[in-house]
């Protein structure tokens, strides 16, 4: 009865390991994609290390290679792999949970510098050359988007309104400017959402305990079988 059940654990940690390494390709493609397509230096120049794609693209790094460490630790029997795939997962849920707590308290100390950046980003892009074709490729989605223009309004562009900012589009009848500036339209939808960024935390962390839970249950029967370094 024992060893199927453990039979089953090992099976689940396996097609389990295994979905999270197809999701960690997929995300690692889509960072990929993002970073070859969309190149966001121009919106925060200051965090352009830290933007979307990057974060993608690291993201699908830590979540393959731990995936893969937890499925093939699984399917060797291996106490290194179980106890390492262990380990990162503490890791990574103690860096989350730590993310999380510094969102919470320095909350307005990253709205300020969030903005700071935006308006770097904006004074960057209005010097650029006027007869460059990239010049508000990305302002020009962001405020399509999230139908918002300049940082806090309109006057953020001065004499330089991009045609983004209109709705309509500038040039036809009855366009007026967008009055809401981006940097409100993103805080909006960053409280919209704290609710289900803060389930989704949660859920991860759930299931980062229970992956923990199975590495070491198993880790502890091929302890007492005297497999440790079966390969």
């Amino acid at each position: 009865m024992a060893q199927g059940c453990l039979k089953c654990l090992k099976l689940t940690m396996c097609a389990a390991n295994f979905l999270c390494f197809m999701c960690g390709v997929a995300v690692l493609s889509f960072g990929v994609y993002m970073m070859v397509n969309f190149r966001m230096t121009e919106l925060t120049p200051t965090m352009a290390s830290f933007n979307s794609a990057n974060m993608l693209l690291v993201s699908g790094i830590i979540i393959t290679c731990v995936s893969f460490l937890g499925f093939l630790g699984a399917l060797k029997e291996n106490r290194c792999l179980l106890l390492t795939f262990f380990l990162l997962l503490f890791l990574l849920m103690l860096v989350e949970l730590t993310a999380a707590c510094l969102l919470l308290v320095y909350e307005g100390a990253i709205a300020e510098l969030v903005k700071d950046d935006l308006v770097k980003g904006l004074q960057k892009a209005k010097e650029k050359p006027g007869n460059s074709t990239d010049v508000m490729s990305e302002w020009d989605l962001v405020q399509e988007k999230l139908n918002c223009c300049g940082v806090t309004n309109v006057t953020d562009w001065g004499d330089k309104v991009p045609a983004s900012c209109c709705s309509p589009p500038c040039g036809t009848p009855h366009a007026h400017y967008k009055e809401k500036g981006c940097l409100v339209t993103l805080k909006n939808l960053f409280e919209e959402n704290f609710l289900t960024t803060g389930i989704s935390v949660i859920v991860l962390c759930i299931v980062e305990v229970l992956g923990m839970c199975f590495a070491m249950t198993l880790f502890c029967h091929i302890s007492r079988s005297g497999l440790g370094y079966k390969l």
